[in-house]
């Protein structure tokens, strides 16, 4: 995303925009644990939030990126099974 963009992930546009609610809800849940860490991190470096709240920023960042891949492992295990196949073979 940032290839194509151009630009770091961020709450920002051009990767959140409300003209462009649906993108905007896609790329949240596609990078936004990653956007929440580079938004952190930006803060911690123009020392608006402590070491305590940084580290606290990169477990809700941990928490949400492994709750979004249980979430993607669902939705291609439903879709696997809705394709006939019964399981995912890896």
């Amino acid at each position: 995303m940032e290839l194509i963009a151009g630009r770091k992930l961020a709450f920002v546009q051009p990767y959140v925009s409300s003209k462009h609610m649906l993108r905007s809800l896609a790329a949240t849940a596609c990078a936004g644990p990653l956007m929440f860490a580079n938004e952190a991190l930006d803060a911690w470096r123009e020392r608006r939030i402590s070491v305590l709240g940084l580290i606290s920023c990169g477990c809700t960042a941990t928490i949400w990126a492994l709750a979004l891949g249980m979430v993607v492992i669902a939705i291609a295990s439903w879709a696997a099974s809705l394709l006939g196949s019964g399981s995912l073979s890896v």
